[in-house]
């Protein structure tokens, strides 16, 4: 009799639970076909007669696509570029790697002179100031010198000679890509002599000149800033400057020197191979995304989001360099007092014709999503962030009044009395079956 008892209870605990998971299941699903009727509906609108959308979002918390559209046509990201540069320099790299700005000297001390050079070698550190230099002159004072008889000697060896990234447009306003730089200006050695002369250093006959380090100099001293600390500028303010440079940190770990951008380029493809894509299926010429040479889909940012919120070492540095949807960065204006706000963490992607936002963020049952949304063909970029605000709203959470689905525009209708449905969707639920 205890044994019927025991065998009648397993049994239907094995139904409760089966039950509840069924109960879990239709409800998840119900939950998604909910979100893609919103999306649905928000693509059958006049903007997308004119102009172009790549979208795709993956649910990560489950591990499966929720909703993709064009999620593999070829579009230009923007500084949405900047996702795919930081993503493959945290991999590449590791959230611990530094920026180096070194100084070093050759010669020999006679007396209280150093008869010799000093050699200045940029690391392509984008965050240089005045109080860095200040601090290296220090070291040439520390030396136990009052004078020097020689030359001051930038090395810019450590990328290859070229001001500007492939595909950029002469009539932008665009970075020159220098190596050693204080604020952007090529002004380094200039302003390195004037602080050594001002710690009382006399500066006998002094030139100041381009050239390499030879093999015998001794190191002085070195300025160095994070990668994490780098990211937040590039990121929050889509900085240009800050993500070329970062591009080319990655070309110079594999021991080229010149760094080339070309290098740059494999290391990207490299992931892009590993993560199950067809690296040449795209199209990497920069790092920040000012190239109109650049073409990437939805799919590879999401792959690329997904890879970095699986890698926690990754992960913790590239979510808090994103920006916050009605909190700062390029973000601090959109999505004021709605359910996007605070939730959203996004890169945002501006040019001419072009507007796109890709990140994180959480539905309101918990789940994590990763999501690409790429506008291109419009003339008026307010339409692209427009829509783009809209999708992220439905996605955590809001209903922004759509009640049923309605057929997007050129999708294929099975009949006028079935249930209109979108090539997008039927996707969706392939990939969750």
């Amino acid at each position: 009799m205890k044994k019927i008892c025991f065998f009648t209870l397993i049994f239907w605990l094995s139904v409760a639970s089966w039950a509840q998971k069924v109960s879990y299941t239709e409800t998840f699903e119900s939950e998604n076909d909910s979100l893609c009727m919103r999306l649905d509906s928000l693509l059958d609108a006049p903007l997308f007669e004119m102009s172009q959308v790549g979208l795709m979002v993956y649910d990560l918390t489950a591990d499966s696509a929720l909703y993709c559209y064009n999620h593999r046509q070829m579009l230009r990201p923007a500084s949405c570029m900047k996702l795919v540069t930081s993503i493959t320099a945290l991999d590449q790299l590791g959230p611990k790697y530094e920026y180096q700005t070194r100084l070093f000297y050759t010669g020999e001390l006679v007396g209280r002179t150093l008869v010799g050079n000093i050699y200045c070698v940029g690391g392509f550190d984008p965050m240089l100031t005045q109080d860095d230099v200040v601090s290296l002159a220090a070291s040439i004072r520390n030396l136990g010198v009052d004078s020097i008889r020689g030359q001051i000697i930038a090395d810019r060896s450590f990328k290859e000679s070229l001001d500007h990234g492939e595909g950029w447009c002469w009539d932008d306003d665009n970075p020159y890509l220098i190596p050693l730089t204080i604020g952007r200006k090529d002004n380094f050695t200039s302003t390195l002599a004037e602080e050594i002369s001002r710690l009382g250093i006399n500066l006998e006959g002094v030139q100041l000149m381009q050239g390499r380090k030879p093999d015998n100099a001794k190191l002085l001293d070195a300025c160095c800033h994070s990668i994490t600390q780098v990211l937040q500028k590039m990121m929050k303010d889509s900085d240009n400057f800050y993500a070329e440079s970062m591009f080319y940190q990655t070309a110079a770990s594999l021991g080229h020197r010149p760094a080339k951008a070309i290098d740059a380029r494999n290391v990207t493809k490299k992931l892009i191979n590993r993560l199950g894509l067809d690296a040449n299926a795209y199209r990497i010429a920069d790092g920040s995304g000012l190239s109109l040479y650049n073409y990437v889909t939805a799919e590879l940012l999401v792959r690329l989001l997904r890879h970095a919120w699986r890698t926690p070492s990754i992960s913790k540095a590239l979510i808090a360099s994103l920006p916050v949807a009605g909190v700062d960065g390029t973000l601090k204006s959109r999505m004021l007092k709605t359910p996007a706000q605070g939730n959203v963490r996004a890169k945002t992607g501006t040019l001419t014709g072009i507007s796109s936002l890709a990140g994180y963020c959480t539905t309101p049952n918990g789940h994590e999503l990763a999501f690409a949304i790429i506008n291109q063909g419009i003339l008026d970029k307010t339409t692209g962030k427009a829509f783009q605000d809209r999708v992220c709203r439905v996605l955590c959470g809001e209903n922004l009044g759509v009640k049923e689905v309605r057929v997007v525009k050129g999708a294929k209708k099975t009949s006028t009395k079935a249930k209109p449905t979108t090539r997008s969707r039927a996707k969706a639920k392939k990939r969750r079956r």
